[in-house]
């Protein structure tokens, strides 16, 4: 699976969203969908699902803030 349409469909789960609310240069936090818990809800569901290690403490809601930019990251924790 599309590494960008799983995130988009981890965030429509922890963020209570309707099926294609979610775009992928949707601004989470701009648009209220992610708060803190959520963003800790998301890094261990895309630690558990791409098998990367995320230190929380070195995200930033930039790189947090499209699943656009999320993907990017994952693919960037990869390597």
């Amino acid at each position: 699976m599309d590494p960008e349409k799983k995130i988009i469909d981890i965030l429509t789960e922890i963020c209570g969203a309707e099926p294609g609310e979610i775009t992928p240069e949707l601004r989470l936090f701009d648009e209220g969908l992610l708060d803190s818990f959520g963003t800790i809800q998301l890094v261990m569901a895309l630690e558990d699902t791409f098998g990367v290690a995320l230190a929380i403490e070195e995200l930033s809601r930039e790189k947090l803030a499209t699943p656009a930019q999320i993907a990017a990251l994952i693919e960037e924790a990869s390597r």
